[in-house]
């Protein structure tokens, strides 16, 4: 067996992954980076990546078939819109590719030794991997440091399996037909996006939710107008609804009164969250502390052995890739002498619903919970020159500062194209900016930014175009 020595081994080559090797091999560690899939991880290749794209093809359907259907505002007219959707796979394929195409290359360019395999964990300094062929090959990985970046996994309901009608997320990026009906079990942001997705190619859609309303983790003012786009689109919303499992292609639920029905599907989209892949790579060999599900890391990303690490999925909420990026980039400085620690002033959550919801920072009733005086205010799209021009005038923006200094603590935004807002929200907290900074700031017009700006104006108590 081929045995391999290295100072830093990162084990799974998601956004965490890829990019703590990246930033290891500028910095000159040497690093070896296991992978048993495609460079990216389920971000690149069956997550972030391939979602918004299907969403904007989706969209795009959508849009052409209304101008086909009724007289547009626009004096746009078509005829009958038609849907290729082995191309529209492969037009997704082929960014996923390009994208996985392009980790692989900067692994390479930075001295990153990639091994495509399947790792097994001996102990804290050794792993063994197992290469797939035409000749399966073991290769043994001895290391002074190890990252464990191993990612999620989408959570299966017991009484519902996946495979045959019932799916999780990674074969609905991939579809070889749209569904008469689907069911969508969970109205969390996956299953909306994905829910809103088919039901704009052409799928009746049912969302079942056993809270009584969508997108229990958002405020309730933030979710009405995706309730509303939701309607208008012909979505079925069952809420409060509990799902009990299949009766042949059936699906069985059961509302808050008691009452069960029948619910017809072709295809099951399972769609209750994810959590940590913890299981079958050895992680229990380490016998690392942990927080329920997740790997017990300090504010380093240090586990509870020494010269382990954990970050991303593995390290538990918030899974975002752009929180295992920075936690990545941070450990490689670490390993190469550099002193540093996590600690965000705040990470950015964008739901890609349609319309979109961002939330960077605390909200109204969080900061009440936590005990902070605060001074708010919205700014609605239906007051900006651009939101209109883009036929997008549902949502707003909302600034939530201290009362004390007006230093700005949270921002929140729902409407069309607001993720392009996150970094602009997530900067100015990391700044520190105070209410009078935004407000005095000249935004680009006609923009949606100017919605920011109009925002932080209104707070102050003089909004101009409101």
């Amino acid at each position: 067996m081929e045995t391999i020595n290295t100072t830093l081994l990162i084990i799974g080559g998601g956004p965490g992954g890829y990019v703590a090797g990246i930033r290891a091999g500028q910095l000159n560690v040497p690093t070896v980076l296991v992978e048993g899939a495609s460079p990216g991880g389920t971000c690149l290749n069956i997550g972030c990546i391939p979602s918004k794209a299907l969403i904007h093809a989706a969209e795009e359907f959508c849009k052409a078939r209304s101008y086909a259907a009724e007289t547009s505002p626009l004096g746009i007219t078509s005829s009958e819109p038609r849907i290729d959707l082995e191309r529209t796979v492969a037009w997704k394929d082929g960014i996923v590719k390009k994208l996985t195409g392009g980790v692989g290359a900067l692994l390479k360019k930075n001295g990153v030794k990639l091994v495509n395999g399947w790792a097994t964990i001996l102990d804290g300094k050794t792993v063994e991997v197992r290469q797939e062929g035409e000749l399966e090959a073991s290769v043994r990985i001895r290391c002074e440091h190890m990252l464990l970046a191993a990612g999620s996994l989408p959570v299966e309901l017991p009484f519902m399996t996946f495979g045959g009608p019932v799916i999780s997320s990674t074969e609905a990026l991939s579809p070889d037909a749209v569904p008469q009906r689907l069911v969508v079990v969970g109205a969390g942001y996956i299953g909306l996006e994905l829910g809103t997705a088919y039901r704009k190619l052409g799928s009746q859609v049912t969302v079942v939710e056993a809270a009584d309303r969508i997108l229990p983790a958002y405020d309730a003012d933030l979710v009405k107008p995706v309730a509303a786009a939701l309607g208008r689109l012909g979505v079925e919303l069952r809420l409060g609804t509990s799902v009990l499992g299949m009766d042949g292609n059936n699906v069985r639920v059961r509302d808050a009164s008691g009452v069960e029905a029948l619910l017809e599907a072709d295809r099951v989209l399972v769609a209750v969250g994810r959590k940590p892949r913890t299981t079958g790579w050895g992680l229990e060999n380490l016998m690392l502390d942990m927080i329920g599900p997740a790997i017990k890391v300090d504010d380093q990303c240090r586990t509870s052995m020494r010269n382990v690490w954990a970050i991303g999925d593995l390290a538990g909420e918030p899974m975002l890739a752009h929180r295992a990026m920075a936690q990545g980039e941070m450990v490689a400085e670490i390993v190469s002498g550099k002193r540093r620690h996590f600690a965000p002033a705040a990470i950015p959550a964008v739901c890609f619903t349609d319309p979109e919801i961002v939330v960077v920072g605390m909200s109204p009733m969080e900061a009440d919970k936590a005990g902070v005086e605060i001074v708010t205010a919205n700014f609605p799209f239906s007051a900006n020159g651009r939101a209109m021009t883009i036929e997008s005038t549902d949502g707003f923006v909302r600034v939530v500062a201290r009362k004390s200094d007006h230093r700005i603590i949270g921002w929140q935004a729902v409407g069309g194209a607001v993720s392009e807002l996150a970094a602009g929200f997530t900067q100015s907290i990391e700044l520190g900016a105070q209410l009078e900074d935004i407000a005095g700031t000249i935004h680009a017009h006609p923009t949606l930014g100017e919605a920011v700006q109009e925002a932080a104006l209104r707070a102050l108590g003089h909004a101009l175009h409101i």
